[in-house]
């Protein structure tokens, strides 16, 4: 393991990892006083060695950027997408190609987010130390024992991708997982919206359609507020504090100063931008006002239809050793069941061939479902 604190370190790295097969990468960061992660420790493993970069005493990270681009170094990650996300903000590239442990276990018969430290006891046999995991990564200098800790989220992944790729291979699913390593790699996936921000405001449910409008402004201003100023969303507002004022429909600072907490946490300047915010949504013409993602009324209930495709699905995940959410969620089983077929990944790839088109001949009552002594029995009609 080397720890590297200079620009002429990190580049004799880089030169030297060039050469190799793999790239594992894991970082360590500090999100809780700042709406951007801040990198702490960038940790790297090629086919023979460990590094570990620190990003405060290095000049520039950005000599980097060719060994992630490069297409002959498969790059290794556990839950690649915090990672990825700091990645592309701090280099302003993104790794490809990729391949995410977490993501192939779920074809290997491991549960849908299984931890590291699990899964490096399941491949490797090997119990890791969780004594560093609440560290304080931006306090400087970092211990031996920090170091360790550190390596250790790397160093175990180029042996893991050689038994996972072999398993995949074996069971002929390596390919499945093409499009999902692809969709890691689209500089789309971290790109925010602010304007769509306000449907994951907790309890949004609550709001009528004028109040949406007026939550859908304030909560974009929210955003950008808190990505100017590097501070953590809660900090401006709260989801609870946007949900309650555009409830109350504020159309004052008074009134907006009347819910719990906000005369603490904004100033005049911003308390009048948040009520201009209000009003401009609740005054917006009703044709513009937004609508959560909500089944229309008109659509059937699907309660026997889900009851019955969750049985099956269940039972080919188990056949199949494949996590049962990457085999088919419920919200695409709902879609299916009302009636949706294009744009469902059920309905795509590996997934159509193992359950796909079987449910649609259980939703077309070609095939029954039934308990027998060993569980539940498939059967087509005319068996």
């Amino acid at each position: 393991m080397e720890y590297i604190a200079n620009q002429e370190n990190l580049e004799a790295f880089v030169r030297r990892a060039a050469s190799s097969s793999v790239l594992a990468i894991d970082t360590e960061f500090l999100r809780e006083k700042t709406y951007y992660a801040k990198l702490c420790l960038l940790q790297l493993a090629t086919d023979t060695e460990v590094a570990i970069i620190d990003p405060f005493a290095v000049d520039d990270l950005g000599v980097l950027a060719p060994l992630l681009e490069d297409p002959s170094i498969m790059k290794l990650f556990h839950a690649a997408g915090q990672d990825l996300e700091i990645i592309y903000r701090e280099l302003g590239v993104l790794p490809a190609p990729v391949f995410d442990t977490q993501v192939a276990a779920t074809l290997l018969g491991h549960t849908q987010q299984i931890g590291y430290g699990p899964l490096v006891h399941s491949l490797c046999g090997v119990n890791l130390k969780k004594s560093d995991s609440f560290t304080d990564w931006s306090r400087r200098p970092l211990s031996q024992s920090q170091l360790e800790y550190a390596a250790d989220d790397v160093i175990y992944l180029p042996k893991m991708h050689r038994i996972m790729v072999e398993r995949l291979q074996a069971k002929g699913r390596l390919s499945w997982l093409d499009n999902d390593f692809a969709a890691l790699s689209d500089p789309a996936n971290y790109v925010s919206d602010a304007s769509t921000r306000f449907r994951r405001l907790k309890r949004v449910g609550q709001l009528s359609r004028r109040q949406l409008a007026a939550a859908r402004e304030v909560a974009c201003w929210r955003e950008l507020t808190a990505q100017d100023r590097d501070l953590p969303r809660k900090w401006v507002l709260t989801d609870e504090q946007i949900v309650e004022a555009c409830r109350r429909e504020a159309r004052t600072i008074d009134e907006l100063f009347m819910v719990r907490g906000v005369r603490e946490k904004l100033g005049t300047r911003d308390a009048r931008a948040v009520v201009a915010a209000m009003v401009r949504g609740m005054d917006a013409p009703p044709d513009s006002w937004p609508e959560l993602d909500k089944p229309s009324k008109s659509e059937p209930n699907v309660d026997a239809e889900l009851d019955l495709m969750e049985a099956l699905v269940r039972l080919r995940a188990r056949e199949n050793d494949i996590a049962m959410q990457t085999l088919a969620s419920h919200n695409e089983l709902c879609r299916v069941a009302r009636g949706y077929r294009d744009d469902v990944d059920v309905l795509k790839g590996w997934r159509r061939a193992l359950i796909g088109e079987e449910l649609l001949e259980l939703l077309a009552g070609r095939i029954s479902l039934s308990l027998g002594p060993e569980g539940l029995v498939v059967t087509r009609r005319g068996e």
